[in-house]
């Protein structure tokens, strides 16, 4: 499969480890890119005998500061990728089974206008999931989507919805958002990262937070 798995990580290699061992074990010959923001502690060693454990299968790109799991994504698909697809993959992430990826791949190639597949959620215009909310959304624990139509788009950005302007771009281009049972598949451990370290927003998150509370 034309697809390399995008993996951002900061400071928690007891998740990334999980996430990289059960994903290699059902899909040994897809090529793993994990971006580490700029870790500290036992993260470099641990980051290292992951190299070691999987050879060539998984490469380790490692920035020197934390720029955020949205701009390291980016980075990624723009300037280390160069396969056809991405399929993001969380860190706090569980593979349970194989056969997702044929199918998300075969539901993207099936129609030119098909841009992302997974979990499809409405959310509001600031992010917050909502069953009424105006934008759609590929849920961010796990996603395939084609790279080509991804650099055509509004980037990912340092956002507790990383991809929030880019599907919704999408969509409003005429692009589709493919709905797959993803979660059947890889269990999403929840917010590893989020709950040791935060989403690094300040202010701004907070402050979006209560205007969302607030209907505004």
């Amino acid at each position: 499969m034309d697809v390399t798995v995008l993996i951002t990580h900061f400071q928690t290699p007891d998740l990334l480890d999980a996430a990289v061992d059960t994903f290699r074990a059902h899909y040994p010959a897809v090529q793993v890119l994990v971006v580490d923001n700029g870790s500290r502690g036992n993260s470099p060693r641990r980051l290292d005998a992951l190299e070691e454990r999987h050879g060539d299968a998984v490469r380790v790109h490692r920035l020197d500061e934390n720029c955020y799991h949205g701009p390291a994504m980016h980075l990624a698909v723009r300037r280390l990728i160069n396969t056809r697809y991405v399929f993001a993959l969380d860190s706090d992430t569980e593979t349970r089974r194989a056969g997702f990826l044929e199918s998300m791949v075969d539901a993207l190639d099936s129609d030119p206008t098909h841009y992302a597949a997974g979990r499809v959620l409405r959310v509001s215009r600031r992010g917050f999931v909502s069953a009424d909310g105006p934008v759609q959304v590929c849920w961010v624990p796990y996603k395939l989507f084609d790279r080509s139509l991804y650099l055509t788009l509004p980037p990912f950005e340092h956002h507790g919805t990383p991809n929030l302007r880019n599907c919704e771009a999408a969509v409003q281009r005429g692009l589709r958002l493919i709905e797959y049972p993803i979660e059947e598949y890889v269990h999403h451990v929840g917010q590893g990262t989020v709950e040791g370290h935060g989403y690094g927003l300040g202010w701004r998150g907070r402050i979006s937070a209560l205007l969302h509370r607030l209907g505004i």
